[in-house]
């Protein structure tokens, strides 16, 4: 009796790891995605995990490990099978009966601005005495964007203030585009984010914010995000693509036309609408600091070949050297009001002779300049210092 009974146990052992071999991964269904395509940095996200086992053998144990950028950090529960090191791992473990279906949403924090895929998975079945592993690298392709975080909206609508500084003349020909001009009734072609609700809850049907015109004003953000120091400076960088992202979102909103380029991104044309503002945001997502960038005098010098009129320059750079200083002076040599502004880490102050030896006045503590250089022609430079929060 115990031989047959060894016997049974040895056949059952034999004829199991056979099925395991030939049919474990039959009917067997991993599908993991992003459940946004697009986020802002510091936004909790979730990755969705749905396996399948379509099949009338069951899985006691599935192993399923999966890689994506270090800066997408698993939080909460999914913590705990999770690691980071040139990679966010996480090897999350399920067991499946017959023709069973199991979803798990794992949290995670957008820790940086990028572009992120997931490209596919390492699979590990076992047999039913866990004494056999099988392996299986599902092919699959999911991906999502981390915007830039936006900076405070105050902050933000000092740097308008500046901007609408560079091109207010006497006889008012470049009205403030930023400036609250009143209220009218909705027509048709206005974009829904400038409906004013409470107006309209008070009155008969929809009503509208208005602004100062600005069909006269273009903007053009040039965005240099090369970092030739010995010691790199990362978090400037990071900042000045924030302040890009948030002076568009805000230029835009005032219904004001604007391109944004640079010399590490292609560059983006936006008209009124801040729906449009998405395609700007992927492209900033996309930027790679790490990346040999030409000059941002090379793109300056460009603009002022192919200088038109009625166009605001800013000029978004953290390196203070005298061959930026001179592009941004050339440039508004051209005729065009030119801003250029300054991320610098908390504390810093900025030094007048280091941006320019032909600035007349000081910089002061808070934000745009007293100084400009290039009065002489019609167009004009100013210095916005840009301070980072912490």
């Amino acid at each position: 009796m115990l031989l047959l009974l060894l016997a049974g146990a040895g056949g059952f052992y034999l004829l199991q790891r056979l099925l395991y071999r030939r049919y474990w991964s039959r009917g067997l269904g991993i599908a993991v995605a992003f459940e946004t395509r697009a986020a802002y940095e510091g936004d909790t996200a979730y990755l969705r995990e749905e396996i399948t086992n379509d099949k009338l053998l069951p899985l006691p144990a599935l192993e399923v490990n999966l890689a994506m950028g270090r800066a997408l950090k698993f939080s909460g529960e999914a913590k705990d099978n999770a690691s980071v090191s040139d990679q966010s791992y996480r090897r999350d473990i399920f067991s499946l009966f017959v023709r069973q279906k199991v979803i798990r949403r794992l949290p995670f924090v957008c820790g940086r601005r990028g572009f992120y895929e997931i490209k596919g998975a390492d699979v590990i079945g076992y047999d039913f005495f866990f004494r056999k592993s099988f392996h299986d690298d599902r092919q699959f392709q999911t991906f999502m964007y981390v915007y830039p975080r936006l900076v405070d909206s105050r902050r933000i609508a000092l740097l308008c203030r500046a901007v609408s500084g560079m091109v207010v003349t006497k006889n008012r020909l470049f009205p403030d585009p930023f400036q609250f001009a009143g209220i009218r009734e909705y027509r048709p072609s206005d974009p829904m984010n400038q409906i004013n609700w409470k107006a309209s809850a008070k009155g008969q049907g929809l009503l509208v914010n208005q602004f100062d015109s600005a069909t006269n004003i273009r903007m053009r953000i040039i965005l240099d995000t090369e970092d030739p120091g010995i010691v790199r400076q990362d978090r400037l960088n990071e900042e000045g693509i924030r302040i890009a992202a948030s002076l568009a979102a805000r230029v835009v909103k005032g219904r004001m036309e604007l391109t944004v380029t640079g010399n590490g991104m292609k560059p983006v044309h936006l008209k009124e609408g801040a729906g449009r503002l998405e395609k700007l945001y992927e492209e900033l997502s996309r930027i790679d600091i790490y990346q040999e960038t030409k000059r941002i005098s090379q793109v300056l010098s460009r603009e002022k070949k192919e200088l038109s009129t009625e166009l605001i320059y800013v000029v978004i750079s953290m390196n203070l050297d005298e061959e930026t200083a001179g592009a941004v002076a050339s440039l508004a040599e051209g005729g065009n009001p030119v801003l250029w502004v300054i991320p610098v880490s908390s504390g810093d102050e900025l030094d007048a002779a280091a941006v320019s030896g032909r600035t007349k006045e000081g910089f002061g503590s808070g934000g745009f300049s007293s100084g400009f250089w290039g009065n002489e022609s019609p167009g004009r430079a100013a210095v916005f210092r840009w301070e980072m929060e912490g």
